[in-house]
């Protein structure tokens, strides 16, 4: 899904054609009182979609600035989403179908995928929530994507501003209930026309079979078995159907207390050490029943625990490690540094940005993940020590926890299908409470805490720091993210697998798929051609110094010792964890901020113009061989890659190109004294600044 913002000149190449081509100057439909008359453009809905509201002639603008421009058209709620509709589809040019999302368009919000909503009245901008007694003259959506929409609604009829307002309110912002979600209405629709993917291996973890073929993959079957105590849930409805204990262990100490106090397997090392995890009994305050839980526990540590032969050390995450709380605080301070509304803004920020970062504990978050799980790797596999994993319910923290672990030891965990299995046995399987954690059904007494999204960001900084070793790149796991606010696929919108299959009745939809090419097995031109980016966006990010909380002397040497040898692809994964290496996102975070992207720049960009070059040299040793030597042919036959390269950026395939200005927004004088680098970097940002208008 690519922006669809004019391309900046520059350079002496002629700029391509503009997509937004029909400019609208919200004075002009002012002083001129002209009726702004409307193509009937259609609205594309998916299977059990309905429309519910609509409003035209209303202003999508490209830039909220001083100078602000937009495009007219009507803006629509549906069950499904919020859509602007452009009365000039003809704008669209023939490079769009190649970068189009198949399920939500550019100007396509999902209800789910809605952060804040703000009005504007007398240019004071408010949040709205609940009933409003006066209604905007202008709408701001910021989405959890981060992209930013500003809405128009001055030339809008009076009874059509608040019917939109109302109904965009209502149905993103309301408490809702489970059944009500658009993901049953689509389940209902296609459930007779669902096509499975041939080339998907996802193992579903829904059977006993598929977690013997895990024991046996990873060589647990001979201290480890898979049970079915709980089919039917029958035991508990926060387990899957069936999982892995170890194998002295009775079902009748499985059903005992609901599931809870037993050690449950996750993964089997190459040395036969297993990683663990294990939710909190109930807390009870009866002298009698803590005894009997004691000596319960007692038990089972002994199965576990038998040394010299079986030796386990308990890490506790409840009391040693993040809070939900701290996730939460943190992510909603670092997001608000990309939720920009305009140019004038994010150069007012740019100034202090590196301390809002700081300030958000965001990074220190994701370095303190790798490290702990860096910390249970170190036990699994220098210390031969199993690792059990305490939580009060094992499905937020030890997901993240023993996912990113399996990432790191198993190279299967990072190709696309093995990754895919990983998230359905840890997560979906795990019982994550994605209902809960994003908040889908807007419960007022409920925050969303983005546990997964830490996770992906976390196998984020491994893909960056290890681009040969994974099968996907990272805009797999950009796609990912935003499918969590995508309410067609059931994989993330439950809170157990009793849940889904009580509401659900059938396994219908599974993770989403992309169809990306792999990631090449070298590291291919990488460093040359993130050059520039890395310069613009990471002398920010270079500033980070070394946590407080050192690396412990326990493990140092393992950690130094591994990284003082050369990368195996194929074997063992730790990250960097100190200070600069842990970076931002910046695909996912900055990928709708035209100032922090590089207008023919980047990876694929630099694949791109050497392609195109490739197929010319081709071209002309053809002809060369043909003996043709006519020049106009030769003039005549530009590559195709050409014409698109102009669209690429350095976040493609993400990217919204340009804001519309007539001047450099850049404030010169608010920067100190720059080397060489990054004064290029400053005047590229002018160049970039300076579109045609």
């Amino acid at each position: 899904m690519l922006g669809k913002g004019v391309v900046g000149g520059g350079g002496g190449t002629k700029a391509p054609k503009p997509s937004f081509v029909s400019y609208v100057r919200p004075e002009e439909i002012h002083t001129n009182e002209k009726e702004v008359t409307e193509k009937e453009v259609t609205l594309h809905l998916l299977p059990g979609e309905q429309l519910l509201c609509e409003a035209s002639t209303v202003l999508k603008y490209v830039q909220e600035d001083s100078c602000q421009r937009g495009i007219c058209g009507k803006l629509v709620c549906t069950d499904f989403k919020i859509a602007f509709l452009g009365d000039d589809e003809s704008a669209l040019d023939t490079d769009e179908i190649q970068f189009k999302n198949k399920v939500i368009g550019e100007n396509d919000i999902t209800l789910h995928c809605v952060d804040q909503i703000y009005g504007v009245f007398d240019e004071k901008k408010k949040t709205l929530f609940g009933q409003l007694k006066k209604y905007p003259e202008k709408l701001i959506i910021h989405c959890k994507d981060l992209r930013v929409f500003h809405f128009c609604l001055r030339y809008t009829k009076e009874e059509e501003v608040k019917r939109i307002v109302s109904g965009i309110i209502h149905h993103t912002l309301a408490p809702k209930l489970l059944k009500r979600l658009f993901l049953f209405s689509y389940a209902t629709a296609v459930q007779n026309h669902t096509a499975t993917d041939p080339k998907n291996h996802t193992v579903m973890f829904d059977t006993l079979e598929d977690w013997c073929w895990e024991l046996e993959r990873t060589k647990g079957s001979m201290k480890y078995k898979a049970v079915s105590v709980n089919e039917g849930y029958k035991v508990c409805e926060r387990l899957p159907a069936y999982f892995v204990v170890p194998t002295p262990l009775s079902e009748e100490n499985v059903s005992r207390f609901q599931g809870h106090g037993i050690p449950i397997w996750c993964w089997s090392c190459h040395n036969g050490c297993a990683l663990l995890k294990m939710s909190a009994l109930p807390k009870e305050q009866d002298d009698g029943i803590l005894q009997i839980q004691k000596s319960f526990l007692d038990g089972i540590y002994r199965i576990i625990h038998r040394p010299p032969y079986e030796i386990v050390k308990t890490e506790d995450l409840s009391s040693n490690f993040l809070s939900l709380q701290d996730i939460q605080t943190a992510y909603c301070k670092f997001k608000q540094l990309f939720l920009i509304d305009n140019s004038t803004e994010f150069w007012d920020t740019d100034i202090k940005w590196f301390s809002l970062l700081e300030s958000s504990s965001w990074l220190d978050i994701i370095r303190r993940c790798l490290k702990k799980a860096i910390e249970i790797i170190e036990c699994l596999e220098a210390q031969n020590m199993n690792v059990l994993l305490l939580e009060e319910n094992a499905s937020d923290l030890c997901c993240l926890v023993s996912s990113l672990v399996q990432v790191m030891m198993d190279p299967h965990c990072r190709t696309r299908a093995g990754f895919q299995s990983l998230v359905q046995k840890e997560w979906i399987m795990g019982g994550h409470c994605f209902l809960d954690r994003c908040n889908h059904l807007r419960q007022s007494d409920k925050e969303e805490v983005p546990v997964f999204l830490l996770f992906l960001d976390c196998v984020w900084q491994l893909v960056h720091q290890y681009p040969p070793a994974f099968e996907f790149t990272e805009t797999y796991l950009t796609v990912l993210s935003d499918s969590l606010y995508i309410p067609i696929f059931s994989t993330f919108f439950f809170n157990s697998p009793h849940q889904k299959d009580t509401n659900m009745h059938q396994r219908h939809l599974s993770l989403p798929l992309t169809q990306s090419k792999s990631s090449p097995k070298r590291g291919f031109f990488r460093e040359e051609t993130d050059h520039l980016i890395k310069n613009l966006l990471g002398k920010r990010i270079s500033k980070l110094i070394n946590s407080s909380d050192e690396l412990q002397d326990n493990f140092r040497e393992f950690y130094e010792g591994w990284h003082s040898k050369p990368t195996d692809y194929h074997g063992l994964l730790l990250p960097h964890v100190e200070g600069p290496e842990i970076k931002v996102w910046a695909q996912r975070y900055l990928r709708w901020i035209p100032e922090a992207q590089i207008l023919g720049g980047g990876t694929v960009a630099t694949m791109s113009k050497l392609l195109e070059m490739m197929e010319e040299v081709q071209s002309l040793q053809e002809k060369i061989e043909e003996r043709h030597h006519r020049q106009e042919a030769l003039q005549a036959e530009a590559p195709s890659l050409l014409r698109n390269s102009a669209r690429l950026s350095s976040l493609f395939p993400f990217a919204l190109l340009q804001r519309h200005s007539s001047k450099p927004v850049l404030p010169i004088s608010g920067w100190k004294a720059l080397g060489d680098e990054e004064d290029l970097a400053k005047r590229e940002d002018e160049f970039v600044d300076l579109g045609d208008v």
